[in-house]
């Protein structure tokens, strides 16, 4: 379990990287996204990777690391997912916005076929 959710977050942060060096907005805002994904599993899975355990405290049962998940981790990537969606939408309404401006959805702002060779 443990390597196939390393072989998730690498190829999710791979992927970000990919894309964050491509030259349109919509390709960076996607990269972004994923590297927020591969942080988010990242820090997921620094609360253990444990089947079958309580995430609250249960009557009868010893209130141990053992016996429970751990809830800071699943605290942590519920506020990130929030605030990456936010962020998401406000880059998505800014690349809208540099869009309707500059008539072209390139980062910085000029198409190829204009930049000088």
């Amino acid at each position: 379990m443990e390597a196939v959710l390393a072989i998730a977050i690498g190829v999710l942060t791979s992927s970000g990287v990919y894309l964050l060096l491509r030259p349109r907005t919509f390709q960076v805002i996607m990269g972004l996204t994923l590297i927020s994904y591969a942080v988010n599993l990242f820090i997921f899975s620094m609360g253990r990777l444990k089947v079958d355990s309580e995430p609250v405290l249960v009557p009868g049962v010893i209130a141990t690391l053992a016996n429970t998940a751990d809830p800071m981790p699943q605290a942590l990537v519920l506020t990130a997912i929030v605030i990456g969606f936010a962020m998401t939408a406000l880059f998505l309404v800014v690349m809208l916005a540099s869009r309707g401006l500059t008539g072209t959805d390139h980062v910085d702002g000029t198409e190829r076929s204009e930049v000088p060779e």
